[in-house]
């Protein structure tokens, strides 16, 4: 929400002036939401309730045990092949695989391994994995 204040009254101003404070009032005296929670699930408990039971929602604490849910990436197809062990394959996302690290340590380009017709190269020669990229200047 923008308000322009250069095209407002005085009269609007004061209304919105007057809002502006008593929405502050509002939000500074008002408790935080544990407090609130606490203090609803007190309540039920003291009525013979769970809170649970109340609401109908899971409880905090096995809400706070889930993890959070791991969005999946597509799957996708293989890039590169070993011409040794046609079984060995990768897609160019993620670490690379340590067949394709050992060839390229003996020298094999990335791209010598690409399957043909399914477009550019996707991983480096020399991976920076495990290099220091900042130096210190000493």
């Amino acid at each position: 929400m923008k308000i322009d204040i250069e095209k407002l009254s005085l009269r609007e101003l004061d209304l919105l002036v007057s809002a502006a404070e008593r929405r502050k009032q509002i939000v500074t005296t008002r408790r935080s939401p544990a407090v609130v929670r606490k203090v609803l699930i007190e309540a039920a408990a003291a009525h013979g309730y769970e809170i649970e039971e109340v609401f109908d929602v899971a409880p905090i604490a096995e809400a706070a045990k889930r993890p959070a849910k791991r969005k999946k990436l597509a799957k996708v197809a293989a890039k590169y092949r070993d011409p040794d062990n046609k079984r060995n394959t990768w897609s160019g996302r993620g670490r690379m695989p340590r067949w394709l690290a050992e060839k390229t340590k003996r020298g094999s380009s990335v791209a010598d391994f690409l399957i043909p017709g399914l477009g550019r190269p996707t991983a480096k020669k020399s991976s920076a994995i495990g290099q220091r990229s900042v130096y210190k200047q000493g």
